[in-house]
């Protein structure tokens, strides 16, 4: 799923964190679970509407979420 997204695609919009910043981080500092994802990138720390689907409860939803994010990238 995540393939058919740029790179630069931004997954949190409050922290303007990129799909691409989120792979990088995932993999360099092996991160296995979404409280490491907001520690090192500090993505879903704000609204979390983009930690997963029934966290988003704004008017346009998410395309992606960090929870599909880590499970792809987790699953190479």
């Amino acid at each position: 799923m995540i393939e058919k997204f740029k790179h630069d695609y931004e997954v949190c919009n409050c922290k303007k964190v990129t799909l691409g910043e989120l792979i990088t981080s995932i993999n360099t500092n092996k991160i296995k679970t979404l409280g490491q994802i907001q520690d090192f990138t500090t993505a879903g720390t704000e609204c979390r509407h983009c930690i997963f689907p029934e966290t988003d409860f704004g008017k346009v939803k998410k395309e992606i979420y960090l929870k599909d994010i880590l499970k792809e990238v987790q699953n190479g």
